[in-house]
């Protein structure tokens, strides 16, 4: 029978792995959703990239970030579409974990400082606790049940 420090070793050893799942899928559906949607990729019109981005403008902290998104909005909404399922596909199988942890955590910044920045109180708003959900993985990458574990291992026996 495992002892209590065995199974406190191995919920340490598996503590990020609901993180990763949480997030590769979110980030997986939020991309879906959006590539599925031909609505969110149009310029104008309900639900579109675009209205969204001139609606945010004003009230974003850095109005700038936005005017970049609004010089294009359909090859935005394609660039965060995309860019969400990469993320998403990265967490989830543990591949290149840091890097898709960048990923996710620029994203996360990005709509932060953009679409949530008028919401108040501030913690009201989800891409700031997500920004935060990052960070772990970019510290720790993916140790366990990933694909980067078994690049590391097979480099190891080379």
């Amino acid at each position: 029978m495992a002892t209590f420090d065995q199974w406190k070793a191995i919920a340490s050893r598996y503590a990020l792995l609901p993180l990763r799942i949480f997030l590769g899928v979110t980030f997986i559906y939020a991309g879906l959703d959006k590539l599925t949607d031909p609505a969110f990729f149009a310029d104008t019109g309900n639900g579109s990239i675009g209205e969204m981005m001139r609606g945010v403008r004003d009230g974003s902290a850095i109005p700038a970030l936005v005017d970049v998104a609004l010089n294009n909005p359909t090859g935005f909404g394609y660039a965060i579409a995309f860019g969400e399922l990469a993320v998403g596909l990265g967490t989830l199988f543990g591949l290149f974990t840091r890097l898709a942890a960048l990923g996710g955590a620029l994203i996360s910044l990005s709509l932060w400082l953009t679409v949530s920045w008028q919401v108040h109180p501030y913690y009201l708003g989800n891409d700031l606790a997500y920004l935060m959900s990052w960070l772990p993985l970019l510290l720790a990458g993916a140790p366990v049940l990933s694909l980067d574990r078994v690049l590391a291992e097979r480099r190891r026996i080379r």
